[in-house]
């Protein structure tokens, strides 16, 4: 909402010294959002005059129409003399009024006026246009042409009001109200503590039975519509300027008469108007739901069709506009330059149903300057008075006659009350306001206020959006100021913090930051494409997802049920734009549906939900594990002088995995298995114990190809809510010893098909509390030397004891343990035995 504030000036006896600067602190301070003060005509300077174009020479043998023109200015120019000026300009003829620029003067935008030589004459100045002097639109795109009453060499930086400060309010939507002049001058009073001039406290007579007939269908839609009429209009009668300038300083454009002064009082007291003329409108005027199908063509010249729930103003041939948000052009107002214009109008002001207007408003993509109003509530009480503003303005303006008769069809309704204690406005801001500042203050927003201890608050027409007593304690509290409010830090109670979740989680997430992986956060949605590209078989329960109603995009309509396709997007993405060594990671939500979801139940707002109403809550609600994921493509290391670096393998998306379980102090085993999207040959399962929690590997050449993936990418994702499960709690740090570790490699030759991870449990079963670490450091095949179908396994074993120093003969004796275990388990033989 734009407030130019040489009209906000009308309403509220403000200081003279007070600045539009000062204004904006006083209503930002009771709640208001000021976004700018324009300083209108800031950088002008005159002289800038009226002047009366005395002679137009054309001018020939140039690219485009160019006039000499002599004209009076009056006195302004000091010598009396006709100035001759150059212009290209063609919507002014010899004896209009214009605007001249005199040598000496600046135009907005730091344009310097001199005398100079163009097009084979001297200009003297320019006869100026609104765009040049920063007016804003008016529809011409032209010279100024003045009405001719105005006198040469008048000053007109003064007459076209050319210098003020505009205020550009950022209205929220349960302030409809400050849509208006009148809204935002009662909140500027109460700011200065001032009184309010109420632009709407008018003489308006009674109705009648001699006004328009009006038939009103759908009271709830319409519950009160105003009529009335004036004839005899002049259809030469032009806006006066100042009713152009101040349409132009709120950001609209001078139509026509009858049009502006409807956009006018609309502007001053937040009441949209429609005007037509009469002449076109053919019996009663009725308010109704459209029939399905109906069309109407709008003043913006597009024909719509209609939907059974938009409501229509219409006459005996059909609608003539569409309630509340923008009229019918088949009754649309003449103006003065057609050839037989408007004399007799009809005018409009009623009150809509704000959630069937905005549902039109938004049907249609029609957005209005009326429908904006009506969406957020528009004083109902309003009608009468605007209607009577509009009459006065038309009579006074275009000489015409208000008919006696007077329309007013209203649905039975009565005022807003709401019951609220003395102190609760106290309770919500923790201040003690006391009864007669909350008295006070409520009565200054327009209410009525009757009780002692429990206030009856009778709510003002114009302020639907005051429910309840917590909207009357906001009133309250944003008048005496909301910096006034103490701030007050909370104290939480001693002994809490982090969850062991959370502090897992953070501790997984360093854990592959410090191993190398980027964190990428990725949309929680997936589509079924995907799900296709990963190669998932239709009865996969990945496959099995929650549609969102009202997705982002039609393509990703689900939420996740893995973090692999989000992560796989991100790696193509930055391997598209020329990273190709990559490694990302993510942990996050994933949702599972169990098929035993019911429909939410809606919670109060109004109190705390109980714990049964939470748990049903939870109830309605699908599984959502938390996962990590990794995924990998290129080189692990970097080539380099250092060697020839290392690329990304299968194995060390598994390693990604032991670190993840490293975090939760639990053991990983690795087992071989076929899982979509990995490769059948080089997928692991991830085991905790006897719980599967995820898998690794490197992914399927189908997949990669589907999802235009680097070549050999690798991927492992683990669920983290079961390995978090298995946990025993906090990760014990290990001791150092002091005694010196005695190394023992062994070579096992074992069946291809015996996992290296089973033989590794074995020998750590075998070898007793002594062995610190194990590690397998070569994978060896050759079937001449070993026999078919048989593999190398070397292992290096660490012993150590927690009070002394072992003898060759206890690490052995360990050693051999460990041996006869494993071949006892797996059938190994020590490999040169």
């Amino acid at each position: 909402m734009r407030v130019p504030l040489s009209w906000l000036r009308e309403y509220v006896d403000l200081p003279a010294t007070e600045t539009g600067r000062d204004v904006q602190a006083k209503l930002v301070g009771v709640g208001l959002e000021v976004e700018t003060v324009e300083q209108l005509g800031a950088d002008l300077k005159g002289p800038l005059v009226v002047g009366q174009v005395l002679t137009i020479e054309e001018l020939e043998g140039f690219k485009k129409p160019i006039r000499f023109c002599t004209v009076d200015v009056g006195q302004a120019n000091g010598t009396g003399e006709p100035q001759e000026i150059v212009c290209g300009a063609r919507n002014f003829q010899v004896g209009d009024k214009v605007v001249v620029v005199l040598p000496g003067a600046e135009l907005p935008g730091g344009f310097a006026i001199a005398a100079r030589k163009t097009y084979g004459k001297t200009s003297h100045g320019m006869i100026c246009s609104t765009d040049e002097l920063g007016m804003g639109d008016d529809g011409t795109h032209g010279i100024i042409v003045l009405p001719p009453e105005h006198e040469a060499g008048t000053d007109a930086i003064e007459l076209l009001e050319l210098v003020d400060e505009v205020l550009d309010i950022a209205v929220t939507p349960d302030r409809g109200y400050c849509l208006s002049m009148r809204g935002i001058a009662r909140e500027t009073a109460i700011a200065y503590g001032l009184p309010l001039r109420d632009p709407a406290l008018l003489d308006v007579p009674a109705p009648n039975a001699n006004g328009f007939p009006v038939k009103v269908s759908d009271p709830i839609g319409c519950d009160r519509f105003t009529a009335r009429t004036v004839t005899g209009l002049s259809p030469e009668a032009r806006s006066p300027i100042w009713l152009q300038r101040r349409l132009q300083k709120a950001g609209m454009r001078p139509i026509s008469l009858a049009v502006d002064v409807a956009n006018y009082v609309m502007l001053e007291l937040g009441q949209p108007l429609h005007t037509y003329d009469r002449s076109l409108v053919q019996g009663a005027i009725g308010v109704r739901r459209a029939q399905q199908g109906e069309e109407i063509t709008t003043l913006d010249g597009v024909k719509r069709t209609l939907d059974a729930e938009d409501l229509v103003i219409v006459d005996d041939n059909g609608p003539i506009g569409l309630a509340g948000v923008m009229g019918g052009a088949n009754t649309e107002i003449a103006d003065h330059e057609a050839d037989a214009g408007t004399t007799d109008v009809v005018i409009e002001a009623a009150h809509f149903d704000a959630i069937t207007i905005a549902r039109t408003a938004r049907r249609h993509k029609l957005s209005s300057e009326a429908s904006k109003r009506y969406e957020r509530g528009v004083d109902p009480q309003a009608t009468s008075a605007a209607a009577q503003r509009v009459a006065d303005l038309l009579v006074l303006l275009a000489g015409g006659t208000a008919d006696e008769g007077v329309t007013e069809v209203i649905a039975p309704g009565a005022p807003r009350t709401i019951t609220i204690p003395a102190d609760h406005p106290d309770k919500v801001a923790g201040v003690a306001y006391g009864r007669e500042t909350v008295v006070r203050r409520l009565q200054e927003v327009g209410c009525d206020v009757y009780g002692q201890d429990e206030l009856v608050v009778t709510v003002p027409s114009w302020r639907p959006d005051m429910t309840d007593p917590n909207d009357l304690a906001e009133e309250v509290i944003r008048l005496e100021g909301y910096e006034n409010l103490p701030s007050t830090l909370p104290k939480p109670p001693a002994g809490r913090g982090l969850t062991d979740r959370q502090r897992l989680h953070r501790r997984v997430g360093r854990a592959l930051a410090g191993a190398g992986y980027v964190e990428a956060l990725n949309y929680p949605f997936i589509g079924q494409a995907v799900l296709d590209q990963l190669g998932l078989e239709q009865d996969d329960p990945r496959r099995v997802t929650v549609d969102l109603v009202n997705p982002l995009s039609d393509e990703e309509p689900s939420l996740r049920t893995t973090l692999l396709p989000g992560l796989l997007g991100a790696l193509r993405r930055n391997d598209g734009r020329g990273s190709h060594d990559l490694a990302l990671f993510e942990t996050g939500l994933v949702f599972r549906p169990t098929g035993n979801e019911h429909k939410a139940v809606r919670l109060p707002v109004d109190r705390r939900p109980t714990d049964e109403e939470i748990a049903e809550l939870t109830t309605a609600l699908p599984r959502q594990p938390r996962r990590v994921a990794v995924v990998l493509a290129g080189a692990r290391e970097q080539a380099g002088w250092w060697g020839k670096g290392t690329p990304a393998t299968w194995a060390d998306a598994i390693e990604a995995a032991r670190a993840v379980a490293a975090e939760a102090g639990v053991e990983l085993t690795v087992r071989a298995d076929q899982h979509e999207p990995w490769h059948p040959g080089r997928c692991a399962a991830l085991y905790v114990g006897e719980q599967l929690v995820g898998h690794a590997g490197e992914l399927h050449p189908r997949v990669v190809k589907a999802m235009h993936l680097p070549e050999r990418t690798c991927a492992m994702e683990i669920e983290l809510d079961l390995v978090e499960q298995a946990s025993t709690g906090a990760v014990q740090a290990p001791r150092i010893s002091t005694f010196p570790v005695a190394t023992q490699d062994v070579a096992l030759v074992v069946d291809r098909t015996v996992p290296a991870a089973e033989v590794e449990k074995v020998l750590r079963e075998g070898a007793g509390e002594l062995l610190e670490s194990l590690r397998l450091f070569d994978v060896y095949e050759n079937a001449e030397q070993l026999g078919d179908g048989k593999k190398s396994l070397a292992y290096a074993l660490r012993f150590r004891a927690a009070d002394r120093t072992l003898t060759v003969d206890e690490a052995s004796a360990a050693r051999d343990a460990a041996v006869a275990l494993a071949a006892e388990r797996t059938g190994a033989v020590l490999r040169g035995a």
